[in-house]
């Protein structure tokens, strides 16, 4: 019983100490920018916190305010927010970024294409990817806003350390 103790150990240790899934990667150029973001770009170098909304989503729109606060207070610590626009047209997306006055990032997966890589079932869906590119986080429907605050400066200590 003695040697197997510690040999049960080592096994508990190494199942559950499994990696997060890798994200998938993808490159999409921002509405009405040159810009391009790829996501494996970012690898190593910044957080990305991956939102998929659309402009006739009224939870997305109820939380568009608390997201471009959290981009405004996070960017300085190399967190990158990018909305995709799903099911979207450019216009409404448009129309979307200025009457929430969101200054986060935004870019068009009309076909969910990007979403479809992400598992994405509908909007809002949240996505936080660490600096290694693997996945976090996932947050389904609404409450993003005031889960993002424990998730990004969870992450950012651990980063620190």
């Amino acid at each position: 019983m003695r040697r197997l103790l510690p040999l049960a150990l080592v096994v508990l240790v190494f199942t559950t100490a499994e990696a997060a899934p890798a994200a998938p990667g993808f490159r999409v150029k921002l509405l009405d920018s040159q810009r391009t973001v790829d996501s494996r770009e970012l690898l190593g170098k910044k957080i990305l916190v991956l939102r998929f909304q659309a402009s006739w989503c009224k939870p997305c729109a109820k939380e568009s305010a608390g997201l471009t606060r959290l981009a405004e207070r996070y960017r300085p610590r190399a967190v990158e927010f990018l909305a995709l626009h799903v099911q979207d047209t450019a216009a409404d997306a448009r129309r979307f970024v200025r009457v929430q006055k969101a200054t986060y990032a935004v870019a068009l997966d009309p076909r969910l294409v990007i979403g479809n890589r992400f598992g994405v079932k509908g909007t809002p869906h949240t996505v936080v990817i660490d600096r290694k590119g693997e996945i976090v986080a996932r947050i389904n429907g609404e409450s993003a806003v005031t889960r993002l605050l424990r998730i990004l400066d969870e992450l950012l200590k651990t980063d620190a350390r």
